[in-house]
């Protein structure tokens, strides 16, 4: 909701927007971004990186939106980027549409993305004493979402930190793409010489942005703010090494194949197929393997019981329904098809610990990450007492002896 000033003129406006989110329409469009504070009702504070351009957040039933002013040719460009990208299946923020105002000789944009739930801005992880142990996470995180993007074909062509956002994911981070102004997408991977481009661009931005934290006396002692950018480098280099890299095997040592897929499904990626050349010794195979995306666990979760999480809380949930189908085929004397172990890990598992700890919930955690913190502590629990304590001895410990 706005308050309406009427001595100001009502532009023209275009609204695209998908369906399923709101009209935008009560929002005062006749001023600039910038002016919205105190006269828009909706508007409310979140975390956000830096950026060259007003960026406002409204919230609408509980559900927030981020609008980012821009040129208005710029806003339509971004917004059609973000949905290609999205269909690539690439983590990045949600494009909701773009409002083309008009006023005047004036013609602005307006990009609507959705605010990613759950999500930590980098100042937060390098200013928050409490979140230390998340900072080498960081780091990874920004170098797999750089292979993911360029897997799919991807250039991003301004990598840094303020337009990534992270959310947790089982002790780890997942990076997620906020702002692709200067992107470019490829039929195929993206080009080598681009790769580069991007590496050096994302090592500018991310030492400079941490020379900026410390020059400010914001950055938490203990942390270099040196040299981040050229370890993110190498952690990219040597994942884009291994999962693109070709072997040579024997016409016989077909079980090689299993074992590269499992290992790149170990990783998160999930594999599209597989080229295979003949060597130019006799009896040998050049073997490539197409990798698409970082969803492997991700889908099989989400297919099995309907449950959403990130790759590393959904890999922990898959090890546990793999138990669970085990302990099923033991007691039963005979195979469990793995939908019905998921069923049953399911009901008599996880729905009754989220019950249990559904009062825990904070803003800035999903489910998937209480759950998997319940099995950090149930680990710990029973590494103490030298055998497996059960789901409920462990929610109902870190209930009296964590949460609270």
């Amino acid at each position: 909701m706005s308050i309406a000033n009427p001595g100001l003129s009502i532009p023209e406006l275009k609204f695209t927007l998908r369906l399923g989110h709101p009209d935008f329409r009560d929002l005062p469009w006749e001023l600039p971004l910038s002016q919205w504070q105190g006269v828009c009702t909706r508007l409310e504070e979140a975390p956000r990186g830096l950026t060259r351009h007003p960026v406002v957040f409204v919230n609408y039933d509980g559900v927030l939106y981020a609008l980012k002013e821009l040129p208005a040719s710029l806003a339509e460009k971004e917004y059609q980027l973000l949905t290609q990208i999205e269909t690539l299946r690439t983590p990045a923020v949600t494009p909701v549409g773009f409002i083309n105002i008009r006023k005047h000789q004036d013609n602005t944009g307006v990009l609507v993305t959705r605010y990613l739930d759950h999500s930590i801005p980098y100042r937060s992880l390098f200013m928050t004493g409490s979140l230390v142990r998340y900072r080498e996470h960081l780091l990874d995180a920004i170098a797999g979402l750089l292979v993911q993007i360029h897997l799919a074909g991807i250039y991003w062509g301004d990598c840094s930190l303020s337009n990534t956002l992270f959310r947790r994911d089982a002790g780890e981070l997942q990076a997620y793409l906020v702002d692709a102004e200067t992107a470019e997408i490829f039929p195929e991977r993206t080009p080598a010489h681009l790769r580069h481009q991007d590496l050096d661009m994302m090592e500018e931005n991310v030492d400079g942005e941490l020379n900026a934290l410390a020059a400010s006396e914001m950055l938490s002692e203990g942390f270099p703010p040196h040299d981040n950018g050229a370890y993110i480098r190498l952690r990219y280099q040597n994942l884009w090494d291994e999962i693109t890299k070709e072997e040579i095997i024997g016409s016989s040592e077909s079980f090689h194949i299993q074992e590269r897929i499992r290992a790149l499904n170990a990783l998160g990626f999930s594999v599209g197929g597989v080229e295979y050349y003949k060597a130019p010794q006799g009896g040998q195979i050049r073997l490539r393997v197409l990798v698409s995306d970082r969803n492997f666990h991700r889908d099989q979760l989400i297919n099995l019981t309907g449950l959403e999480a990130e790759e590393m809380q959904a890999r922990l949930m898959m090890n546990e329904i793999q138990e669970m189908r085990a302990a099923l085929s033991q007691a039963n004397q005979r195979s469990t098809p793995l939908n019905v172990a998921a069923y049953h890990w399911l009901v008599n598992i996880y729905q009754p610990v989220i019950q249990r700890l559904q009062p825990l919930m904070k803003k800035d955690m999903s489910l998937a990450e209480l759950y998997f913190q319940v099995l950090e502590h149930k680990w710990f629990l029973s590494e103490k007492a030298r055998h497996d304590v059960g789901h409920t001895v462990a929610v109902e410990d870190y209930i009296q002896n964590i949460a609270g």
